[in-house]
């Protein structure tokens, strides 16, 4: 399967002409270096071998980019019930939404996400998907390679940026020809314009795209997906004063869409299937339920790069005993889970917490009678009425049963002492990125793809769209358990699984060309199911499967109780977001279903601390950035205040 990134190198230094909405207020000066370092002019981007260079930058621009910094994940973890500050300040104003959440976000260092960030990079997007579907539309042709697959590429580019887009901003300017001149006349479009672009962009691209070449190229399942993703959206909360004449029609098509792609999406048997990355452009890579993925590649002569590994990851080499190592990955400390996460799962009888956060921790800088190899670290995630452990941290008090020795440090999330883990903090990392395949132990740079779909999330898209349907009176609530059975069955432990079997990403250290002295891993292929759940060990099979919407799961019935929901469209709706965090948690989805959903503000102020205080209803929506504001004109006049003000988002 192609890497695109592999090319990376040429399409870097592609001669793009810069759109202005891009240029006129863009700060980063790598980037427009990369961008005019020109040896090309604009013919050659109208010749067959020109498109199809366009629309590989498409994949790495729109697609893989948004991975190689803080920009992805402090716009859609951040900010939400899933994740809060994981001890790094970096990007604080992303999470707590105070007043620097602004149209100028307040650099607290070089990492800190400015406003503008992500709408410089997806109305540069924009631009690339502008120019492959002028130039694919206009020559004359017989190549289905140009003429199909590169035109349904540039309409997906071009649906999938509007869409984040509208997602995090509302309505935005809509920007649908190639600019060839700097442009500073722009108008927001009303959000309601840029979904039906949106919609009728990602219906152009399944119409024309073959459904070959995933995950790594976007295939017409890709476009199904987001299409799908576009009309619930549409059909979401965030957009009930316009959308009434489109509901029940839009949710009828998620089904519809989402029933096509499940069909040619499997689930992988296991969970952990997803999570078990051994090598660069592995098979756990090209599983049957990846949709899509933004590629990446151990090839050291690309210029991509994957950050995300570090981003989840939780001090562990400022402990006793323990020291950095490439298993452990280098600890940025962003995100650290919140209670809510913790008791949003059954910790006894669903398999993905444990195959999602990693809970115990090696030893790997052993002194006196702790060797290399002993149990080090160890997070007890256990239930939250849980009365078992009187101390939420420890210190070489609690015996590991396997050796007979005291662990060093262990922490619990459920202590009688009524402290938290939030406190220092000190968290179990989630490891859905991890990538020991680096070259150096301190080396950000990861090979590893990253999943933007998957058919987990499909059945749970339309388990919601059932949901509403029902709310209408059209669905059926017993329709939509069946769409989430599916995902709950497969995430239950399988007869003969070993319960407290663990591996994630740093399992690839044997291919990293550091050949690290394995007695130096931190990376421990066990977890503490056993020390939170104090069950008899078994390989039983467990069961996931709901059967009465009155009677959900204690801990859905318990989230439901917290956030004061009444009516079985309220807790339906609650219990499919619940679901989304089992399934999808840091995956990058968590923001912008809250805000769509216009279920944020109760769930921040529910389980986010430090950001309960400050969330309001406006924050439903992103500040247009003020170096946009600033460098447009009317009628070849730079904006007032008033008519700046008009076009910023109420609140900001």
């Amino acid at each position: 399967m192609m890497k695109f990134n592999t090319l990376s190198k040429k399409y870097i230094k592609t001669s793009l002409v810069i759109m202005a909405l891009f240029f006129i207020q863009s700060c980063n000066k790598d980037f427009l270096d990369e961008e005019l370092t020109t040896s090309r002019n604009t013919d050659y981007y109208q010749t067959e071998e020109g498109i199809l260079s366009l629309s590989i930058a498409g994949y790495y621009r729109i697609l893989a980019y948004p991975f190689r910094g803080e920009m992805q994940f402090a716009t859609t973890n951040y900010g939400t019930d899933e994740f809060v500050i994981g001890g790094d300040d970096s990007n604080r104003p992303w999470n707590d939404y105070s007043n620097s959440l602004a149209s100028i976000v307040p650099s607290v260092n070089s990492n800190t996400v400015s406003a503008a960030r992500q709408w410089d990079y997806f109305y540069l997007g924009i631009h690339i998907a502008n120019q492959v579907i002028q130039y694919a539309t206009a020559i004359e042709s017989d190549n289905t390679e140009v003429k199909e697959t590169a035109l349904g590429e540039g309409y997906f580019f071009r649906g999938f940026s509007y869409l984040r887009l509208v997602r995090q901003f509302g309505g935005v300017p809509l920007k649908l020809n190639v600019t060839t001149t700097v442009e500073t006349e722009f108008s927001r479009a009303s959000a309601e314009e840029v979904y039906a672009q949106v919609i009728a962009d990602l219906t152009e691209a399944y119409n024309l795209l073959p459904n070959s070449g995933n995950p790594a190229k976007v295939s017409k399942d890709a476009a199904a997906h987001y299409l799908a993703k576009a009309y619930l959206s549409r059909a979401s909360e965030i957009n009930d004063s316009w959308n009434g004449s489109t509901k029940q029609d839009d949710l009828n098509m998620v089904k519809t869409l989402c029933d096509e792609v499940i069909a040619n999406h499997p689930l992988a048997t296991n969970f952990g299937e997803l999570w078990d990355y051994t090598e660069p452009d592995g098979a756990n890579e090209f599983l049957d339920e990846i949709i899509l993925s933004a590629q990446f590649t151990g090839d050291l002569s690309a210029s991509g790069k994957n950050f995300s590994h570090v981003i989840f990851t939780a001090r562990y080499d400022d402990m006793p005993y323990m020291k950095r190592d490439l298993t452990g990955m280098r600890p940025y400390s962003r995100l650290a889970p919140s209670y809510f996460t913790y008791e949003a799962y059954d910790v006894v009888n669903d398999s993905r917490i444990w195959k999602t956060f990693r809970t115990k921790h090696r030893v790997n800088n052993g002194s006196g009678i702790y060797e290399n190899g002993d149990l080090g670290i160890m997070y007890v995630v256990n239930d939250k009425n849980d009365t078992y452990y009187s101390d939420t941290k420890t210190n070489d008090q609690i015996v590991y049963s396997e050796t007979g020795k005291t662990i060093p440090t262990v922490y619990v999330a459920h202590a009688t002492d009524g402290n938290s883990l939030l406190d220092e903090p000190r968290f179990p990392s989630l490891t859905k990125h991890f990538d020991g395949a680096r070259i150096s132990v301190n080396d950000t740079r990861g090979f590893r793809d990253e999943i933007l779909a998957r058919s987990g999330e499909t059945y749970l898209m339309a388990a919601e769209a059932e949901i509403r349907l029902a709310n209408l009176g059209s669905g059926s609530y017993s329709n939509a358990l069946t769409y989430i059975n599916t995902v709950r069955e497969r995430a239950a432990f399988k007869t003969g699984e070993v319960r407290n079997a663990y591996t994630d990403g740093a399992a690839a250290y044997v291919v990293s060309d550091l050949n690290q002295d394995p007695d130096l891993n931190s990376f421990m292929t066990e977890n503490a199911y056993y020390e939170s759940t104090h069950i008899a060990e078994t390989t039983d099979a467990t069961s996931l499967t709901v059967t009465d919407i009155s009677n959900l799961p204690t801990e859905d019935e318990d989230i439901i109780a917290t956030l004061g929901y009444g009516g079985d469209y309220e807790r339906m709706l609650c219990f499919v977001l619940n679901e989304r965090t089992r399934e999808l948690c840091g995956e990058f989805h968590r923001w912008e279903d809250l805000a769509r959903t216009k279920t944020l503000v109760e769930r921040v102020q529910a389980y986010n601390p430090s950001a309960a205080s400050n969330i309001q209803e406006y924050h439903l929506l992103r500040p247009i950035p003020q170096s946009f504001l600033d460098a447009i004109t009317a009628n070849g006049t730079a904006l007032t205040a008033a008519e700046k003000e008009a076009i910023q988002n109420p609140g900001y």
